[in-house]
């Protein structure tokens, strides 16, 4: 049977006020909303930032800091 991914918790366009976490691989900061990744370019561990939401995939989203 077909299970479907529980939906995300952020929306394409949406703001969201948010503290970079961690830092990934490729040099993205991490933040989380609601326990969803969400990857934001040019930012650093401690950061807090307003980020708008790019794009939304499975089990991550893209942001970009405004």
């Amino acid at each position: 049977m077909y299970r479907r991914e529980p939906s995300a918790p952020v929306k394409e366009g949406e703001t969201y006020d948010v503290k970079i976490e961690d830092i990934a691989r490729e040099g993205d900061g991490i933040a989380r909303i609601e326990g969803f990744v969400v990857f934001v370019p040019n930012t650093k561990v401690g950061d807090e930032v307003k980020i708008k939401i790019n794009k939304v995939m499975h089990r991550f989203a893209i942001a970009e800091v405004v």
